[in-house]
């Protein structure tokens, strides 16, 4: 039992702690939202693209492989002995008061546990994927020329994957795979307040639900305009999620610093 509980918080860890989601959730974007006088397209389009860090730790319980759920706390720097790629963009597109938005977050980890006295297996390879990917629309409900407060609803596409594979002892050369895939709808709003021409306040907060039982971001930040292609935005962040489905679970909250670059075009 204690090399099952061994593996269980092995696969816990490396599975889930990942730093973002969503994301919005996701987003439901991430605090890169546009700036609030954008470059103007002939056809009164304005399109934006912003690649984000999210330096976020994570709490929660978990659970997959049929095995009892076990608590995780790691802060990101425990996340980040085990990164082996990350991506996190959102982009969005808006005419007048009507806008379109997207978020994709990726993270794959890994890492080797080893066992108590190595009889049933020396050592666990375990290595985990984890993909949020959101789309949205939203609506003006408060536009002026120092900010504007938009309602929005968005659908949200969660899958997580994790594959062991055992070195050694009676379980060498034994594989296997868990995972889930699931899919939440959102609404909520996001806000965009100009204190200066360069400077600006942006957020959002959204909660939903769907194949989890509850799913929620909220964020603030401050952007700086360099001028009116590039601004840069740094806040925080945090986003939870709470999926239980025939013994997998996925009950987390993330929360950390959050960067991001916008480039307008």
């Amino acid at each position: 039992m204690t090399f099952f509980r061994t593996v269980a918080q092995g696969c816990a860890v490396l599975s889930f702690l990942w730093l973002t989601h969503p994301a919005g959730a996701a987003d439901a974007v991430s605090p890169v939202t546009p700036e609030l006088k954008p470059v103007v397209t002939e056809q009164g389009w304005t399109f934006s693209v912003a690649p984000y860090f999210w330096a976020a730790g994570m709490s929660g319980e978990v659970a997959q492989f049929g095995l009892p759920p076990v608590d995780v706390d790691a802060s990101f720097s425990d996340i980040l002995k085990n990164l082996d790629f990350a991506a996190m963009a959102v982009a969005e597109a808006r005419y007048d008061r009507y806008s379109i938005f997207g978020d994709l977050m990726y993270v794959k980890l890994s890492g080797e546990n080893g066992t108590p006295r190595g009889v049933l297996a020396t050592s666990v390879d375990v290595s985990s994927e984890t993909f949020s990917g959101l789309i949205g629309a939203g609506y003006s409900i408060i536009q002026s020329d120092t900010g504007r407060l938009d309602f929005v609803g968005a659908m949200r596409v969660w899958s997580v994957n994790t594959d062991l594979d055992f070195h050694g002892g009676i379980l060498d050369g034994v594989s296997g795979s868990d995972g889930a895939t699931w899919v939440d709808g959102l609404v909520g709003v996001r806000a965009n307040y100009s204190l200066t021409p360069e400077i600006y306040l942006t957020g959002w907060g959204m909660v939903g639900a769907g194949g989890a039982n509850v799913d929620w971001d909220v964020a603030a930040a401050l952007g700086y305009r360099f001028n009116e292609r590039f601004s840069a935005v740094a806040g925080y962040r945090a986003l939870g999620v709470n999926y239980r489905n025939d013994g997998f679970v996925f009950d987390v909250v993330q929360q950390g610093p959050i960067m991001g670059l916008v480039m307008r075009f």
